[in-house]
């Protein structure tokens, strides 16, 4: 009787821990960037911690917007409050996966999987009216537009019409 509950347990504990394990979706900044700057690292770079490190902060020199922001939190940049690159290098260099290597991060500062990429509006299928003003100046914004004299909702809508034309192309 007491072999089938140790079993029934470690059968209860293995479920538990495969479904508290990091998704993508958890932690996307992260798997994005670890697997991207994974990926220019050749097998000589990953036997040396230091090295990795080093080629860190060269990677994070390029990086822009949510990128940017998670090698801030690293501590791969020269602005950089703190620095916990150790916790990325030394997995890279034993061959760590991606999720590891988030999980291990997530434990050491919990806003590394709090960054989430911005979700990009699709202006061609989107009914502008039901956006919301803030998602007008977001499309405005990545168009390097401008709208001063936009007081209200149609004000922006209707800027952006005008500018449609320019900035998105028609598929025949």
């Amino acid at each position: 009787m007491n072999n089938l509950v140790f079993i029934g347990l470690v059968v209860t504990c293995c479920l538990i821990s495969g479904s508290i394990a990091l998704k993508e979706a958890d932690c996307e900044v992260c798997f994005s960037v670890v697997k991207k700057f994974a990926d220019t690292l050749t097998s000589d770079d990953k036997k040396d911690t230091k090295v990795i490190e080093n080629k860190f902060r060269t990677f994070c020199k390029s990086s822009k917007g949510k990128d940017h922001r998670f090698c801030y939190y690293l501590g791969g940049l020269e602005e950089s409050a703190t620095g916990i690159l150790g916790e990325l290098s030394k997995p890279l260099s034993w061959s760590t996966p991606v999720d590891k290597v988030c999980e291990k991060l997530k434990k050491k500062d919990v806003q590394i999987c709090d960054l989430r990429y911005e979700k990009s509006i699709d202006i061609t299928k989107v009914d502008l009216k039901k956006l919301k003003v803030r998602d007008l100046k977001k499309i405005l914004s990545d168009w390097d537009e401008t709208c001063d004299d936009c007081i209200e909702k149609g004000d922006f809508i209707k800027r952006i019409e005008q500018l449609k034309p320019k900035y998105v192309k028609q598929e025949l």
